[in-house]
C-alpha cells in the first residue's frame, strides 16, 4: 500500500483523494500523536490553521479543526495566510501544530494537508507514519470540558508575519520599483504590503483570487506575463510566487528568468561577503544545474547536494549548521529567518541585495551561469531497475567522461509515473540534447517491459 504523506504532505485531487472525511481523521489522528508526545502541563495542545485561497480549503480547513477540536485541541483559523506564514506563527507563538491547507503550485482542483511541529518544522516521516497509523481504530474521545475549542484569528496573523519579513529584508526599499505576481493565491494581500511597508514600489498582478482561478496561467509555473508587465512598467525586477507563497522565482529589468538556482548563487555569495553564510556551505538538490555547483566552487563557497524536496533540504541544513538552501524551483530557506522556504522572504531579500549594492539583478544573478539542460521522461519501464542495471550503469559512466567536469547526468525514478528521467547537463545545447536522447534509448532498451 503507497505511503499517504508525499514529499510535502497529504496531496491530491479535493473532494476525490482529499476528502473531508480524511481530513477529518487526520486533524484526530495528528492530535492524538501530539497528546503522545507533548507535556502540557495541564493545558490543552494548541494549533493553528492556514490556507490558500482554492474553494476546496474551506472546507478542508473546517474539517482538520473539527477533528482537532474532537481529540481535545484548542485551534486558531487563521484563514489565507501562505505556508511560511503559519510555519512562522508556529515557530514564534505559543502554538503546538501548525496545519496549512494547500496544494501549492498545483492547479486549483487539487488540494492538500501538511503539517508543522512546534518550532515551525514540517514533520518527520516517522512521525507522518504515526499519524498514518492512528487513521483507523479506536480511540477513547474526549467529552465535556474537555473537547477543544475553536476561533478565528487572521488579523493578528497576517499583522505577526508582516511584521516580521518587514524586519527581516533590513534597511529601507525606497526608490525600487518591483513587479509582483501573487498567482491568485495566497500571497495576493500579503506580499504588496509587506512590500510596501518597506518601501518599495510595487506592481501587482494577479492578486484577485476567487477560489478557482489560483495558479491560472499565472504565478511561478506561467511567468510570461510577469515578464511583460516587468518590462512595461521599467520595473527594476519582478518576482512570482506559487499558491502558497513558499517559492519565489525572478525575472530582470529584461524579462529574462532568474531561477531558484541563480537566486541561491548570488545570495549566498552576499552572505559569504556579510560573514552569515555558515561554514561558507549552500545545500542544493540534485536537481540544480550544474553551473551553480561551478559558480559556487569559484567563489569559494561549497555545496551539499540532497533528493528533491525542501524537506530535504532542510533537514541537511538542520543536520550541518548550515544557513542557506533550496531548490532550482524557487524554494529558498534562510534559517537566519524561516523555517522553511518563503518566497515573500526571498523577494525582499532580493530587493534589499539590489539595493544595497547599486547593481541590477542581472548583474548579480550573472553570479550563476546556467548550462544546458535537457530532460527527457522515458515511460512504460521497470523505474525499480534504474539503479541496479549494470549495462545501463556503464551507459551513464560513458556519457559522464565524454562530457567531463562540463557536464552532468542524473538518472531519477519518478516517485508518482512508471517511468525514469534522464537529465543531461553539458557545455551546449547540442551536447546535451545528444547525450539525454542516447541514454534514453538505453533506458528503455534495459528497462522496458
Amino acid at each position: 500500500m503507497a505511503r499517504l504523506f508525499g514529499t510535502d504532505g497529504v496531496r491530491g485531487l479535493a473532494n476525490r483523494d482529499v476528502t473531508a472525511e480524511l481530513a477529518l481523521e487526520l486533524g484526530a489522528a495528528a492530535a492524538r500523536v501530539l497528546a503522545a508526545k507533548g507535556d502540557f502541563a495541564g493545558r490543552r495542545p494548541r494549533a493553528v490553521i492556514g490556507r490558500d485561497t482554492r474553494i476546496s480549503g474551506e472546507f478542508l480547513s473546517s474539517a482538520v479543526a473539527a477533528g482537532l477540536a474532537s481529540a481535545g485541541v484548542d485551534v486558531t483559523q487563521v484563514g489565507v495566510l501562505p505556508t511560511p506564514g503559519v510555519a512562522h506563527l508556529t515557530a514564534s507563538t505559543d502554538v503546538d501544530l501548525g496545519v496549512v491547507i494547500s496544494a501549492s503550485h498545483n492547479p486549483m482542483a487539487d488540494n492538500g494537508i501538511k503539517f508543522f511541529a512546534r518550532g515551525g518544522f514540517k514533520l518527520d516521516d516517522a512521525v507522518e507514519d504515526e499519524i498514518e497509523a492512528h487513521l483507523s481504530g479506536e480511540w477513547e474521545r474526549p467529552v465535556g470540558a474537555d473537547v477543544g475549542r475553536i476561533e478565528t484569528g487572521s488579523a493578528l496573523a497576517d499583522r505577526n508575519y508582516i511584521d516580521h519579513l518587514v524586519a527581516a529584508a533590513g534597511g529601507h526599499l525606497r526608490g525600487i520599483r518591483i513587479a509582483v505576481d501573487c498567482a491568485n493565491g495566497a500571497a495576493s494581500d500579503i506580499a504588496p504590503l509587506a512590500l510596501r511597508e518597506a518601501g518599495a514600489d510595487v506592481v501587482v498582478l494577479n492578486a484577485s483570487p476567487d477560489g478557482r482561478n489560483i495558479n491560472k496561467d499565472c504565478g511561478s509555473t506561467h511567468p510570461e506575463q510577469l515578464q511583460a508587465v516587468t518590462v512595461a512598467s521599467q520595473a527594476a525586477f519582478g518576482v512570482a510566487y506559487d499558491g502558497d507563497a513558499d517559492r519565489c522565482l525572478a525575472v530582470d529589468h529584461t524579462g529574462a528568468l532568474v531561477d531558484g538556482d541563480q537566486i541561491m548563487g548570488l545570495l549566498a555569495t552576499a552572505m559569504k561577503e556579510a560573514g552569515t553564510l555558515a561554514q561558507d556551505t549552500l545545500v542544493v538538490t540534485v536537481m540544480s544545474n550544474l553551473g551553480l555547483l561551478l559558480a559556487m566552487k569559484e567563489a569559494g563557497i561549497a555545496t551539499v547536494q540532497t533528493g528533491v524536496g525542501d524537506r530535504y533540504v532542510l533537514e541537511a541544513m538542520r543536520a550541518g549548521g548550515f544557513t542557506l538552501g533550496g531548490e532550482q524551483s524557487g524554494h529558498i530557506i534562510n534559517s537566519h529567518h524561516a523555517t522553511t522556504g518563503d518566497g515573500i522572504l526571498t523577494s525582499l531579500l532580493l530587493a534589499a541585495r539590489v539595493v544595497a549594492t547599486g547593481r541590477t539583478l542581472a548583474d548579480l544573478a550573472s553570479v550563476v551561469t546556467r548550462l544546458p539542460q535537457v530532460l527527457v521522461n522515458v515511460k512504460g519501464v521497470d523505474k525499480a531497475r534504474a539503479g541496479t542495471d549494470e549495462a545501463l550503469a556503464e551507459a551513464v559512466a560513458a556519457v559522464e567522461a565524454e562530457l567531463g567536469e562540463t557536464g552532468r547526468v542524473l538518472l531519477r525514478p519518478s516517485g508518482t509515473e512508471p517511468l525514469v528521467r534522464v537529465m543531461v547537463e553539458a557545455g551546449t545545447q547540442e551536447e546535451a540534447t545528444s547525450a539525454a536522447n542516447r541514454l534514453a534509448v538505453v533506458v528503455q532498451e534495459r528497462l522496458g517491459a
